[in-house]
């Protein structure tokens, strides 16, 4: 089935830079795309960037691009990564057009998107996945991986997770993809103070306030999961229900504990700051080889004063306005109903 194209349904942000990766090593890759990236693609080309400061350029005739789901006529692994509002008709379109034996990876966020493809795809060979890392896109087809991370893929005979894993974008199979899945989201729960504080992580977690908030929120989802039988995969070497008190360390021990591992991102996105120590430089994500002052967080109270430690600062864009959505998507179809976004 390696012979056979890897096509990327949905493909945004995730999308076009695990296909450009997979293109760039010389895998047959085909992308389902809006106009406008389609557009975008075939003026610029695919400009791959990372937080590493390296960089992969492939031109638009190193991938096929496409609107039309007839693409996936020839598929021999789907990569599914629209947005969870979308996954039902984009497994319709699967449906209808994809070989009977293809595979169909899930790379999406949330938790329920697995199972609306294998209730809309009937016996078909459907995995889980997860993509710890974000990617930002940057315009003129530049995509930005701004943290770290191995994407997850369930394990199966076919050895789908190899078939995907490539030079700067490893893939490793999981036997419990379902704990990675909840492990995930639990991290995720972060992103709501992210958008409150206005902070890149590396400042957030150099203020004990901020980590006392945040370890509240891990010890509340940690809870509900315990308490439905589920149990969360860490991400990182450090057991997820060690992390709540880790988080809440006085600023020094906290330091000394993590500042030697601060820069092996291998971690994971939790303690990947990019030489996180309160008070030191933090690689600018978006321009590597820049490099700015992590800005200082205010002094925080408590969650009733949260909304209030960043009142007075402006500039919130769509990272901030993502951040929140994505949360209170999480949580609500994460912890309660779960339902995913």
């Amino acid at each position: 089935m390696t012979d056979r194209p890897i096509v990327v349904a949905g493909a945004g942000a995730i999308g076009c830079f695990v296909g450009g990766m997979l293109a760039a090593s010389g895998r047959r890759v085909a992308l389902l795309v809006r106009p406008r990236v389609k557009t975008e693609i075939e003026r610029f080309g695919l400009r791959l960037t990372d937080f590493d400061g390296s960089e992969t350029k492939l031109g638009a005739g190193q991938l096929a691009l496409s609107e039309d789901p007839a693409i996936f006529h020839s598929a021999g692994i789907v990569l599914v990564t629209v947005k969870s509002a979308d996954t039902a008709d984009v497994a319709d379109q699967i449906a209808q057009h994809a070989p009977e034996d293809a595979v169909i990876v899930s790379l999406q966020n949330g938790i329920g998107n697995i199972a609306v493809l294998r209730d809309r795809l009937g016996g078909r060979h459907v995995l889980a996945g997860m993509v710890p890392f974000n990617v930002i896109a940057m315009g003129e087809g530049r995509f930005h991986r701004s943290t770290s991370g191995d994407i997850h893929v369930g394990e199966d005979a076919g050895n789908t997770a190899a078939a995907l894993s490539v030079p700067g974008l490893t893939v490793r199979a999981s036997g419990d993809i379902t704990g990675v899945q909840w492990g995930k989201l639990i991290i995720n729960l972060n992103n709501a103070l992210s958008a409150l504080s206005d902070l890149p992580l590396a400042a957030q977690l150099a203020n004990r306030d901020w980590r006392r908030l945040f370890a509240d929120q891990m010890a509340e989802g940690l809870a509900a999961l315990k308490a439905a039988g589920i149990a969360p995969v860490s991400a990182t070497p450090i057991p997820m229900n060690w992390t709540p008190a880790l988080l809440r360390l006085p600023d020094t021990i906290f330091n000394a504990i993590l500042g030697a591992d601060h820069e092996d991102r291998s971690r994971g996105a939790l303690f990947d700051v990019a030489g996180f120590e309160a008070g030191t430089q933090d690689r600018d994500r978006l321009s590597p080889g820049r490099r700015h002052r992590a800005r200082r967080a205010k002094p925080c109270r408590g969650a009733a004063d949260a909304p209030h430690c960043c009142a007075d600062q402006s500039g919130r864009g769509s990272r901030q306005r993502s951040a929140a959505s994505d949360a209170a998507a999480d949580s609500r179809g994460g912890l309660s109903a779960r339902r995913d976004r």
